[in-house]
């Protein structure tokens, strides 16, 4: 009899996201390495802040991209949809996004200028998003042609929805890159050349995440600045989490 050799779309989306997870996490944790021996021959402390903002990043990134593989699996609705608030979840990303900008020189605002009500989707998982895409837009910023180091969550409508994300004065990726890109991650070193010259794992992990909550992950405009965003559905329950 013919052994079963097919895999199921999860378990193929999980070990692709892997691939690109080990792949963007070699820099950090050579870089970990390299300030903690520094530091053990200077007798120095001052690297220390920079070894756990690195470290801290690189576990979060783990922790989302195990949350996306549970989602994507998930069994008895154990992530189920909720009613969410944008502002909470753009502010909880904010502050575990903050220390990692600032080890990058990375200015980082939230705009929260419109009115919305709240949101269907996994709040766990949408946080997770947002913070493992930021991980990914923080790193690029620096090698962008940008007037300023300067990245804004924010949220927006738009005809499909509303659109939380990430924001900065330099165009980071086009719709097409995009959806190329998403064919080549796991298969190639630099599948998003435009963001990263590394496997730009934080995208992924983010779109998986969206994918997992029946969102959407989008290339957006917001003000005159650009970036990716989550198209979420507005939900009429007056209970937020």
């Amino acid at each position: 009899m013919r052994a079963q050799t097919d895999e199921s779309p999860a378990s193929v989306l999980s070990q692709q996201l892997l691939l690109s997870l080990a792949e963007q996490l070699k820099l950090p944790l050579l870089q970990i390495a390299r300030q903690a021996e520094l530091d053990s021959l200077k007798h120095s402390p001052k690297t220390i802040p920079a070894i756990r903002v690195t470290a801290d990043s690189a576990l979060k990134l783990i922790d989302s991209y195990v949350l996306g593989v549970q989602m994507a699996t998930q069994k008895d609705g154990l992530f189920e949809s909720e009613s969410v608030s944008i502002s909470s979840v753009l502010y909880d990303a904010a502050s575990e996004l903050l220390p990692f900008a600032k080890a990058y020189d990375v200015k980082l605002d939230i705009d929260l200028s419109g009115k919305y009500g709240p949101v269907t989707a996994n709040r766990r998982g949408l946080q997770a998003a947002l913070v493992s895409l930021g991980f990914a837009l923080i790193e690029a910023l620096p090698a962008m042609e940008t007037p300023q180091l300067r990245l804004q969550l924010s949220a927006h409508r738009c005809r499909y929805g509303i659109v939380a994300g990430l924001y900065s004065d330099a165009q980071q990726l086009t719709t097409d890159a995009l959806r190329q890109g998403r064919k080549l991650y796991g298969r190639a070193r630099q599948p998003l050349t435009g963001i990263s010259s590394g496997s730009a794992a934080g995208v992924f992990v983010a779109d998986a995440l969206l994918h997992g909550m029946a969102s959407q992950l989008t290339v957006s405009k917001h003000h005159n600045l650009y970036g990716l965003g989550a198209i979420l559905q507005p939900n009429p329950q007056l209970q937020l989490v």
